[in-house]
């Protein structure tokens, strides 16, 4: 399943340009100094995020000490939960038990709230 990697992929690209030019982005990245992972369940698909000195870094495999880790059932279940358009998707998949969550919580809440900063831009 080429989407989900894909997916992910192109996360961390809106995150980092989110870093270089949104201000209101930037000041959630302020202090911050943490790794996360999303990935299928089985690890098969796995991308961390580093979040320090005020930007984001990401690679293609595990993170040896993430804060926390976001795990989709699997690769399809990952790209239907990140790429809809339902407020309630993430919580209804851990209530289905399609997302495991390990970690701090509260790092969670802040990866949540600045995915509204991550909305790929409008062509005019």
């Amino acid at each position: 399943m080429i989407k989900f990697p894909l997916l992910l992929w192109a996360l961390s690209l809106l995150m980092k340009k989110a870093a270089r030019n949104n201000p209101d982005f930037r000041k959630q990245l302020e202090g911050k100094d943490f790794a996360f992972q999303l990935q299928t369940a089985d690890g098969g698909i796995v991308r961390q995020f580093v979040v320090a000195n005020n930007s984001i870094r990401s690679k293609r495999k595990a993170h040896s000490n993430p804060a926390f880790t976001i795990s989709f059932k699997n690769a399809d279940t990952g790209l239907r939960i990140l790429t809809s358009k339902d407020k309630n998707a993430f919580m209804r998949a851990i209530q289905e038990k399609d997302i495991a969550i390990s970690g701090d919580l509260s790092l969670v809440m802040w990866f949540q709230s600045v995915s509204k900063y991550l909305k790929p831009s409008k062509k005019k």
